[in-house]
């Protein structure tokens, strides 16, 4: 079975730092270029960050450029997305996804929030 299990999020305090996971299952992610996204009450899915599957080339969202990182260890087949200096406004449920083609990642980025299939996510709320 395919799948993608996202897992990490939780309550942080402003300026703080969570560390999300993007597990993979049933699949290896070194040929996939991988995005994280995410919804907040009441707002559409955005993009925040995308990896691509080839040079490792990344794609961030203006308003986390500089405070997340998007890594990939594919020894254990997992996708991280590093988060610090975390805001309110960054409250979301953030979700993977991947898609195997191979094209600038950017573009990937917006391919995958157009036609990704979404799991549960994992909840992060910034608050004090």
């Amino acid at each position: 079975q395919v799948q993608l299990v996202e897992s990490g999020g939780g309550l942080v305090q402003p300026g703080g730092s969570l560390r999300l996971s993007c597990a993979a299952s049933g699949f290896t992610l070194d040929y996939y270029a991988i995005g994280w996204f995410r919804q907040a009450p009441g707002k559409e899915r955005e993009g925040v960050s995308c990896i691509s599957s080839s040079d490792g080339s990344t794609y961030y969202a203006d308003s986390v450029k500089g405070r997340f990182t998007i890594s990939r260890d594919n020894a254990k087949n997992t996708v991280y997305l590093q988060m610090n200096s975390l805001k309110p406004e960054g409250t979301a449920v953030y979700y993977c996804a991947a898609d195997p083609r191979d094209w600038a990642v950017q573009a990937m980025c917006v391919i995958m929030g157009l036609t990704g299939s979404w799991g549960q996510g994992t909840q992060v709320t910034v608050s004090s």
